[in-house]
């Protein structure tokens, strides 16, 4: 199974609606609020070069906001 943690803060429509695809696809997350975490807020701009959330990590690859067909291209799914 892959190792998928989200980079997000609890007002972000498209991180609500990416928690709720993984949900549907019983897939695993770590949820991660950069809002609440400086540190993992860093971590996240380093690794996606981006301020926005969500930044969606699948196995070490990168998907910047809610990207419904890469998620489910690198989760296989159907």
């Amino acid at each position: 199974m892959a190792t998928v943690k989200i980079y997000s803060t609890p007002n972000c429509p498209y991180c609500k609606q990416t928690k709720t695809f993984l949900n549907e696809n019983n897939i695993q997350f770590e949820d991660i609020d950069v809002s609440a975490n400086q540190l993992a807020a860093q971590e996240m701009i380093s690794r996606s070069g981006q301020l926005g959330v969500p930044v969606v990590d699948i196995d070490g690859a990168i998907i910047i906001g809610f990207d419904k067909a890469r998620m489910k291209q690198l989760l296989a799914l159907k």
